[in-house]
């Protein structure tokens, strides 16, 4: 799935102690949803989205521990 906003893919995070995540365009997080919840990946949507003159822009989906990255990334990339 490409990023609405970079034009680039959509790209797993996994640096640091937080576990994967995803940061995703407020715009586009009802679909990225959609194709997790598909396939079964849990995920949770951060409270606090970063803001951009005071709305919200980007959204943050966190992963669970135990769920493999490279899954999460082949999903978004079949999208």
């Amino acid at each position: 799935m490409i990023d609405i906003e970079t034009r680039q893919p959509l790209k797993i995070i996994t640096e640091g102690e937080a576990g994967a995540y995803l940061m995703v365009p407020l715009d586009q997080l009802a679909d990225v949803r959609r194709i997790l919840e598909e396939r079964g990946i849990a995920h949770v949507v951060a409270e606090d989205a970063i803001q951009l003159d005071d709305k919200p822009t980007i959204a943050i989906i966190e992963f669970g521990r135990g769920t493999s990255p490279a899954v999460i990334q082949a999903a978004l990339d079949a999208a």
